[in-house]
Parts: structure tokens; sequence; C-alpha cells
């Protein structure tokens, strides 16, 4: 169904979505093309961070020497969210699917945070932080439908797995963990690797047999200076990394078996 053509067919929303941001390692060119992209953007509904807000340095088991404390990721993270909503609609609603580095400040692991002040540690119970992070729905970093959110036939949700098809694989798998249809659109980030094509891709089950599926990486959103990755981190490949973020407008109301009611666009920087 064309851009153009969506709202003739009943109310649609317009979305934004963009992940790993990774407190407090913030790209701050990357938050300026972030802010002007959404900005520029009439009529958005909806704001999706796709998780891992926080870098969580404080709960990673990899030996590594920490430069900053947690209260100061979390002071940097509700500026950060501070400013992306001084640049949204009013009535915008504001999503964050947690991620894996989310997940770790809660992750039920002693070698992560101790469970006698693991409490302590919750962002949303910040005495001066707090409010900010409440303003936002957060599903929770779990395999299964609760921690996918999902507008119409577009579903969004951090993601699990990392390997060169996750991002296909992943999404054809969290699609029917969440009831399955055709012509969906699956937006993650988790990798750091924004899809290539610049646009959601079509899902195969062989070179010449597409699947009515889609799917989309959106990148992240951390600083790129290698120096500022964690010690673990600066073994690995990181030339497919891409600071992105999608764009895009869905119908909310759709049959099971309706067509693509979406429009979606991938914006690299």
């Amino acid at each position: 169904m064309a851009k153009k053509q969506l709202s003739k067919h009943g109310a649609t929303a317009k979305f934004a979505a963009w992940s790993c941001v990774h407190s407090p390692y913030i790209c701050e060119d990357s938050k300026a093309w972030l802010l002007n992209n959404l900005t520029n953007t009439r009529g958005l509904t909806h704001a999706v961070i796709l998780g891992d807000l926080f870098e969580s340095s404080a709960a990673s088991v990899h030996p590594d020497e920490v430069k900053h404390e947690l209260e100061y990721e979390y002071e940097v993270a509700a500026g950060y969210l501070k400013d992306v909503r001084s640049v949204l609609p009013r009535n915008c609603k504001l999503v964050w699917t947690l991620g894996n580095h989310d997940y770790n400040l809660k992750s039920p692991d002693p070698r992560r945070i101790p469970l006698d002040i693991r409490s302590l540690c919750n962002w949303n119970n910040h005495y001066e932080f707090g409010k900010e992070f409440r303003r936002w729905e957060q599903l929770p970093y779990i395999k299964s439908a609760k921690c996918v959110y999902s507008l119409g036939k577009v579903k969004f949700y951090h993601g699990f797995d990392a390997g060169t098809n996750s991002d296909e694989l992943e999404g054809l798998q969290m699609n029917y963990m969440t009831g399955g249809g055709a012509h969906t659109l699956m937006v993650r980030g988790h990798t750091h690797r924004p899809t290539v094509s610049g646009s959601p891709v079509q899902c195969k089950r062989s070179a010449k047999v597409l699947l009515p599926n889609f799917f989309v990486n959106v990148g992240h959103q951390r600083a790129m200076d290698a120096r500022r990755y964690p010690e673990f981190m600066k073994r690995r490949d990181t030339s497919q990394w891409g600071n992105g973020m999608l764009l895009g407008e869905t119908l909310l109301k759709t049959g099971r078996n309706s067509g693509k009611c979406w429009s979606a666009e991938l914006l690299v920087r």
C-alpha cells in the first residue's frame, strides 16, 4: 500500500525508532543528527528506543576498568531522553523496549549486581532521574511476545541473537511468537549493524522464494570511537557498525491476511 494511501484506509501511526545509546558513551554528532530528523518529521505519534539505553558497566562480567559510576549513566541517559522529548509532539507515545545491557542491571546473576543491592539500582526509583525514565513505557527483555511492541503490522524489539543472518531469522521467530501473520515488519537493533539496503528487506525461503515478511536493523547511537569501547569489544569486528534510525507510518487496524499496510525508511548517518 503506497504511503500516501495509508490514511485513506483508517487511523495511522507515524513512528521513529532507534537503538543502542549506551549511556554515557553517547555520540554527540549522532544525537544532534537524530534530534534534527525528529524535529523535521511532522506528526510523529510514537518514538521507540529499541534498548541498551545504558552501558551498565557496573553490571558487566567482562574485566574492564570502569571509569564512571552507574549514577552518571543515569544522569546522562535522563538528559538524553529529556532532549529527545523536547523535539517531539507533546502527545507522542514514548516506548523503550529494554535491551540486554539494560537487563544486566536487573539480571538475577550475582556476578553482575548482588541481590542485596539490586533493587537500589532500579533506574525508575532514582530520586532525581527516575521521573524521566518513568515517562517511557518499558517492555521487558525476555525472548517472548512480552518484549515486542506492536503498531499494526510493525513490531519493535531489541534483539537477542547476533549472527550474520540473525536479523531475518530472529525476525521470523519473533513474528511467530507474536501471532504470525503476513506482511509484517520486524524492527530491531542489538547488533549495531544497520541494514545495508537502507530500507526494509523481504525475507526469503530460498534465493528464488520470497516470504511475505520484512525486517530491518536500525544500527546504533553510541560513540564510534574505538577507544571508548569496552575492552572485550576491541577484539571484535565493528566495521559494519553504523548510526541509524527508522522513520515510518503504519495503519493501526489491519486484518490478519491484509496486505502490506506500512511504509518505512532507514536513515543512516
